[in-house]
């Protein structure tokens, strides 16, 4: 395929984005960039949070896991549905009670100003590597498929699609994401259709054939008891769900979709709805994982292997579109890539510009033409930041979807932990000491994981967030003011 053809693609994607702005942002006002006006229909919502939540990092590092992890994966996503029912029944309900606009807000009502900021700032540093990292990978693919071909160097794609997420988003914020990741969550589905059935043709395979290979295939392990493992099935399941809380419910990225919802009833069937839909989603991208390995075997494609492990697992599932399973492979790949790219960091950097202009400039206490120079101010600096870290960690390599839900066990972590102490119990904090556990905490379950790997050959996996979510609890308590209840 031409980098001419590629490129129409691009700006033919492009261009429906920037139409379906130009409607969204026909009616606005001082705050239709944080909450969508409380307008949008909560299906489109459930729909469009596919995008958000699957991102190129998913596209590509779930099924490339798969060589290393088995299906290890699905034991994730069955903790993420009882962390999805948490989200629905507890956590929305309080959202909508308190009229939240930024979510960490509910730390100032229920702690004070220090603990609220605490929050805000753990959330601002991990939601910038998280979506840092996921546009990383998606720049990487089009670097690989397009822009290598036209000497155009990486920094110059990075500004390229961070100037175009800029053009759709800039005037009305959530109230266009919400309309576009719908768009963009239909691509997706798309995509892994059709690479599924591009493998299937290729394989030559009926369709209970196809499922059949993947059952019974080496890689088709679901369960691991191993306890010794990072992917043994309690540390799994236990961390699916705490994530799922920590990166969905107490993420301002994705909660601030649902916070557009009309009333509190449908926010709720949002979360629901969404949860079916990713789960789903997820479980076809492994399947979809066992497949690409399977064509890899038998098309005699030599993968690297380091200590027995696959080496760079995230490049598999873009060579195999781009250079093998024909134009229509091809282009729907590249779609979806940028598809997610778009979804997913779009409302990341609308999300972090809300929590830095809330929680940090309190927009909401200023006057109309001080609040659209706050926003515009604060909207460049996030994109630099991304900028920032995407060139900085522009040689990194291995499944980036690890990277993201390790730092994300010890970022988020704090957050879990200091909302769970705020949901269950009633005791108030000394709180110009809650900064100090938070980190402490952060350290601590770092120092711990080294030392059980190096002495007990334990790792803790994904359980770090559990880990480090009770060690912030514990620190907390230590922290607490004598005979006072909230």
């Amino acid at each position: 395929m031409s980098p001419l053809s590629l490129l129409l693609i691009i700006l033919g994607y492009f261009s429906l984005l920037m139409v379906i702005s130009f409607f969204a942002s026909r009616r606005i006002h001082d705050t239709t960039f944080f909450d969508g006006d409380k307008a949008s229909p909560w299906f489109l919502v459930a729909f469009g949070m596919i995008g958000s939540g699957i991102s190129a990092v998913s596209l590509v590092s779930i099924p490339g896991n798969v060589g290393n992890n088995n299906l290890y994966y699905f034991q994730f996503i069955l903790g993420t549905i009882v962390g999805y029912l948490f989200i629905a029944f507890v956590l929305t309900p309080i959202y909508y009670r308190l009229k939240l606009v930024s979510i960490y807000t509910y730390l100032n009502i229920r702690f004070g100003s220090i603990t609220y900021k605490t929050g805000s700032l753990f959330f601002l540093f991990s939601q910038s590597f998280g979506a840092a990292l996921r546009l990383l990978l998606s720049i990487k693919i089009l670097q690989y498929a397009f822009f290598d071909k036209l000497n155009i160097p990486p920094f110059i794609t990075i500004i390229a699609v961070l100037i175009l997420i800029w053009l759709y988003t800039n005037k009305s914020g959530i109230k266009t994401i919400v309309w576009t990741d719908a768009l963009q969550s239909a691509f997706l589905i798309t995509v892994i259709i059709i690479s599924i059935l591009s493998i299937k043709h290729s394989l030559n395979l009926s369709l209970g054939e196809m499922a059949g290979t993947v059952t019974h295939h080496p890689y088709a392990k679901v369960f691991d008891w191993d306890i010794h493992s990072g992917s043994n099935f309690f540390k799994q399941f236990i961390s699916g769900l705490l994530i799922t809380v920590a990166l969905v419910g107490l993420d301002q990225s994705m909660m601030q979709k649902t916070l557009t919802v009309r009333n509190m009833k449908d926010a709720r069937k949002n979360v629901l709805t969404f949860s079916f839909f990713i789960a789903f989603a997820q479980t076809m991208f492994l399947a979809l994982g066992v497949l690409i390995y399977i064509y890899a075997e038998k098309s005699g494609i030599s993968l690297a292997k380091h200590n027995g492990q696959f080496v760079n697992t995230d490049e598999l599932y873009p060579l195999l579109t781009l250079n093998y399973f024909g134009k229509i492979g091809a282009v729907a790949f590249l779609i979806g890539v940028i598809a997610s790219t778009f979804a997913s960091i779009d409302s990341c950097i609308t999300a972090l510009t809300t929590a830095f202009s809330y929680d940090f400039m309190n927009i909401a206490d200023k006057p109309h033409e001080l609040r659209k120079k706050i926003k515009a101010r604060v909207l460049l600096g996030v994109n630099i930041v991304m900028f920032i870290i995407v060139l900085s960690f522009w040689n990194s390599k291995g499944a980036i979807i690890n990277t993201i839900f390790k730092t994300a066990g010890y970022t988020y972590g704090p957050i879990l932990g200091l909302y769970l102490t705020g949901l269950f119990t009633r005791i108030k904090f000394r709180e110009k000491w809650v900064p100090v556990a938070c980190v402490a905490a952060a350290l601590g379950t770092w120092f711990l994981n080294a030392y059980f790997i190096r002495v007990f050959d334990f790792d803790f996996g994904f359980m770090n967030i559990f880990v480090n979510a009770l060690l912030t609890i514990i620190f907390l308590v230590t922290i607490k003011r004598k005979n006072a209840v909230a």
